[in-house]
């Protein structure tokens, strides 16, 4: 019943990430993936530390865990892989694959690291500031990760 509630939220799901960390781009990958399923159209907006695991060659395949995490680390990777879970990146290309999902560069943090989009994976979509992306997530579910 919960799902049919949200699925009739079409004003959206908008997410900000702004950690390159593992344990914080999976629920972008989990909660974008379960939007587009569902019908929601999704707006992301990477910036900070996450925008390293955006680029071509990025961390992508290698994923880092905040220190606090160190201990349970093992047992997530051990529990992903049995379960044959899926990466977040692999979330996220799926999710854009079977809905209405937009992943966006920040534009000020992408000039300070001197990225172009030529430099990003294909995955983002577009660089842009946080006006448009304030603009374009206007009346959506916004959360931070």
């Amino acid at each position: 019943m919960r799902c049919e509630k949200v699925s009739e939220n079409k004003g959206g799901l908008s997410l900000i990430s702004c950690s390159g960390t593992a344990e914080k781009l999976l629920p972008v990958g989990i909660l974008s993936s379960t939007a587009a399923a569902m019908g929601v159209p999704v707006k992301i907006f990477v910036t900070g530390f996450a925008l390293a695991s955006f680029t071509k060659g990025g961390i992508k395949d290698k994923p880092r865990f905040a220190k606090e995490f160190e201990d349970m680390v093992p047992k997530l990777v051990s529990g992903m892989q049995r379960l044959k879970a899926p990466s977040w990146y692999d979330l996220l290309k799926k999710a854009k694959q079977s809905g209405d999902v937009k992943v966006y560069a920040c534009s000020t943090t992408s000039d300070m690291m001197g990225l172009k989009k030529g430099d990003f994976d294909p995955i983002i979509d577009d660089i842009v500031g946080a006006a448009t992306f304030m603009q374009e997530s206007a009346g959506t579910q916004t959360l931070f990760i």
